[in-house]
């Protein structure tokens, strides 16, 4: 059970309403009536953002069902507050609650282009596309004051490395001609996530990332300038979004996404409680609904972690939505798997006094 809401604190455009403590704490705080119940001024939770000094900034993954072996995070936390967002539970090795923590006590990494050139110039690097914004949103509002993304990407660019990205967030826009040169080389692809076309619903889910509208605007710009865009139906969550998926592959594809992919909700560790609380608050009269067939897609649970199961699910629920996507991104003309990017070009950016290439 999550814990009861602060009184004396007021949200605004957040998703989780609570702080529940995360897995890894030894104690729970619960607030108790002392009988001294004296009305405190009600104060707004802001964002805080805090700097972080990593001494690396790639991460290496071995995961069987992941299709990369190394990613960047810029960002811990995210505060677009997507309720369902599988990376809540990162929060917790912080000591921070994977609830409102996740979203308003943002951790960011502005030495991340420096680090990042550092490791590419060392000997023993060997090149293979890197992915941004696979834990938290790269894009995510803070990104438009902190800018560490157009230094990043120039590295990559300098160095003639492959990239992927996926986001939500409308200020990768402001990137759009880095996105666009490395395109042009067949050196970056972008992928952006549409759940849902309702607006209203988009802005319970998603309460600080853009509108639909607005991502649709992103893939048409994105296609305009020649990046390669794969719209991502993702989460797809039974009952809410599920009916909308053909609806969302036909406009993105009118949009300008040449390519699509699809995962059904996923819940792990702390987000399945988070989740069910914000049904009880925002769709009580589906909430049951919701959960049961979720739960006939994971195996009779709210989470089915293992690998080649948990971005896919199971049972019929689940083999009836993939059939539904496959059937309509045929249809629209999608082609199949991701674009293609290229590594051979990797070395070293030109240096002043450096001798010219005669090819």
């Amino acid at each position: 059970m999550l814990p009861p809401r602060n009184p004396d604190q007021r949200l605004k455009a957040r998703g989780a309403d609570t702080r529940p403590e995360g897995r890894f704490e030894v104690e729970r705080r619960v607030r108790e009536s002392d009988g001294w119940d004296i009305p405190e001024d009600e104060s707004l939770v802001r964002t805080v953002v805090t700097a972080e000094r990593p001494r690396s900034i790639i991460t290496r993954n071995t995961s069987p069902d992941i299709g990369f072996d190394r990613s960047i995070n810029p960002y811990r936390g995210c505060e677009h507050g997507c309720i369902y967002c599988y990376a809540r539970p990162s929060h917790a090795y912080l000591g921070l609650s994977p609830g409102l923590d996740f979203e308003t006590k943002i951790t960011a990494k502005p030495d991340a282009p420096e680090l990042l050139a550092r490791e590419l110039a060392r000997p023993s690097y060997r090149p293979a596309p890197i992915a941004l914004g696979t834990n938290t949103d790269p894009y995510q509002p803070v990104e438009a004051k902190l800018a560490i993304m157009p230094g990043i990407l120039r590295v990559l660019r300098d160095w003639n490395h492959p990239v992927t990205l996926v986001t939500r967030g409308s200020t990768v826009l402001r990137d759009l001609d880095l996105w666009a040169e490395m395109a042009a080389r067949d050196q970056a692809a972008v992928g952006v996530s549409v759940t849902t076309l309702d607006a209203d619903l988009a802005r319970q889910l998603e309460p600080r990332a853009p509108a639909p509208s607005t991502r649709l605007r992103m893939i048409r710009d994105l296609a305009r300038a020649g990046v390669p865009v794969r719209v991502m139906v993702a989460p797809v969550i039974p009952v809410l979004t599920e009916p909308e998926i053909e609806r969302i592959l036909s406009a993105a594809a009118e949009a300008g996404a040449t390519t699509a992919s699809m995962i059904p909700l996923r819940l792990p560790y702390e987000v399945a409680p988070l989740f069910r609380d914000w049904l009880e608050r925002h769709r009580p009269g589906m909430a049951a609904h919701v959960m049961n067939r979720v739960q006939a897609m994971r195996g009779g649970r709210d989470n089915d972690p293992r690998f080649g199961h948990r971005f896919k699910g199971e049972g019929i629920e689940a083999q009836l939505a993939l059939q539904r996507f496959r059937l309509a991104r045929k249809r629209l003309g999608y082609r199949e798997g991701s674009p293609a990017l290229d590594c051979s070009r990797f070395g070293p950016p030109p240096r002043a006094g450096d001798q010219l290439s005669l090819f």
